[in-house]
């Protein structure tokens, strides 16, 4: 009977992770148009959230923090998997040593599991910044194009191609495709020498 409840428990525990992990994910897949709608709805004036907010004196809609958020909701997945990854390659003899020593869960991620995977983590994060600075729709949504307040790289090389502005919209894109490289770049030699020390 014991082992019965502990194979439910396992299992729906693991059934609560992958619907969380889906979720998490959901944004990879999702067109950016329709999350920078999902952000509309929950941080707008109209909602709940948005009113709570606003009397706080945070506004998020048509403001460069409304921006940040998008960026941040689009990209967070390729920002998630890398540290996920890293994450579970870490052996479980060392997470189980850090309780028999009396570490805290917050505690064993600041002393075990980040100093072993920050590699990966800074990985995720740079991957995450270069999409972020490509994100177009879920920005435009939420952040609108204010020029010099929220209008992002992207929505500038958009509008330059719209007004025939050919030479805006060149030097634009060479700026974020020689950003985009280096950060690739970096990666890569980030993840040999993680794989040379694993080696």
């Amino acid at each position: 009977m014991s082992h019965f409840k502990f194979y439910s428990a396992h299992r729906y525990k693991n059934k609560f992770t992958d619907l969380i992990d889906t979720i998490l994910t959901l944004p990879m897949v999702l067109p950016p148009t329709v999350l920078g709608y999902y952000l509309l709805v929950c941080f707008g004036q109209e909602s709940s959230l948005g009113r709570l907010l606003e009397s706080l004196g945070i506004q998020l809609i048509f403001t460069i923090k409304g921006a940040i958020l998008a960026a941040a909701f689009v990209t967070f997945p390729l920002v998630l998997k890398p540290i996920q990854a890293a994450f579970d390659q870490i052996p479980q003899v060392l997470k189980d040593a850090s309780k028999v020593i009396g570490l805290k869960s917050w505690q064993t991620l600041l002393v075990v599991i980040i100093p072993l995977s920050w590699e990966s983590v800074l990985a995720g994060l740079l991957l995450g910044f270069a999409r972020g600075l490509g994100e177009f729709g879920a920005t435009l949504m939420i952040a609108g194009s204010i020029p010099g307040k929220t209008q992002t790289i992207s929505i500038s090389i958009w509008e330059a191609v719209q007004a025939g502005n050919d030479q805006l919209a060149n030097v634009l894109v060479g700026i974020i495709s020689v950003v985009c490289i280096i950060i690739l770049f970096a990666v890569k030699r980030m993840n040999k020498q993680t794989w040379k020390q694993r080696c």
